[in-house]
């Protein structure tokens, strides 16, 4: 079944010290990748995020995650240097006297240096933290690859029914070409006898079974009929298969146009020239939304 490459899904996960909050969205890419924003105090579990993702079943795509953790505990540790602050007291002390300046030496006086204070940040535990993301990002995963398969499904109702009308096309177009080979020694016989009525010349059978088995031989479509039914049971199978298959899809594609391109080239008849068309046209409608599928 197919999966489309564009989604988007969010996912939040309370942890006993920390809110956490997911966000995934992806467009169609070549391969696989991958873009993380998060807290810079967890930049340490970014290159966990795209091998999780590939465990996960996610191969194709441009996918932006966005890692958001509300904290509810003081990740800091605030403390008084000492040190600093009795060199800093004594020296402004030491400045009142020696300049004869009023007033007393306030705490107001002191804590307007922030040197007064240091600020350390708790010991990070990288386990715990992985622990807590990948409980809310499993669940993000999860719903993105639910978004996936159903604009997926989508994408592939449309691409079976575009699918079968190509198929009812090219049976039409076999007909055309059948018939259109079979009336062509009558067309020749009478273009003949217009030519030579005036003449009296007698119309040579076995130039005209010549001239008709040349033409049955250059414009006929047997091989690329084959090819093209060949390719539709191809696509068939890509649909039923659950792994990736945008890329065989799309060369499968090119192949089915390149047959189809053959057949007009081969046919002068213009019904056959306008179904040509029209496949053509179907063809480039699928393969524009298989870009989207993974």
């Amino acid at each position: 079944m197919f999966k489309s490459m564009t989604a988007f899904a969010r996912n939040k996960y309370t942890a006993p010290e920390r809110e956490i909050t997911i966000e995934i969205k992806s467009v169609n890419n070549r391969f696989l990748e991958c873009q993380t924003r998060l807290p810079r105090a967890m930049s340490h579990i970014e290159q966990k995020i795209k091998p999780y993702l590939t465990e996960c079943g996610i191969t194709r795509g441009k996918v932006d995650i966005n890692i958001t953790v509300t904290s509810n505990a003081d990740d800091t540790e605030m403390a008084i240097n000492y040190e600093f602050a009795d060199k800093y007291v004594s020296l402004l002390r030491e400045m009142k006297e020696t300049y004869s300046l009023a007033g007393e030496v306030a705490i107001s006086d002191v804590i307007r240096n922030g040197d007064v204070f240091t600020f350390r940040a708790r010991d990070i535990d990288e386990e715990k933290d992985w622990e807590d993301v990948k409980a809310t990002l499993s669940g993000a995963v999860e719903k993105f690859i639910a978004a996936r398969s159903t604009e997926g499904q989508r994408i592939q109702a449309d691409i079976e029914a575009k699918l079968d009308g190509i198929k009812a096309t090219v049976e039409r177009i076999k007909e055309y070409s059948e018939a259109d080979i079979d009336g062509y020694r009558t067309r020749l016989e009478e273009k003949l006898r217009a030519v030579l009525s005036d003449n009296n010349i007698t119309i040579d059978e076995s130039r005209i079974l010549t001239e008709c088995a040349i033409y049955a031989d250059r414009a006929a479509i047997d091989e690329e009929i084959v090819r093209l039914n060949s390719h539709f049971v191809a696509f068939d199978s890509y649909m039923q298969k659950d792994e990736p298959v945008g890329r065989s899809i799309d060369f499968l594609l090119q192949e089915m146009n390149r047959e189809i391109n053959t057949i007009g080239s081969k046919c002068q008849n213009s019904q056959i020239a306008h179904l040509v068309v029209s496949v053509k046209t179907e063809l480039e409608k699928i393969r524009e939304q298989i870009q989207n599928i993974e």
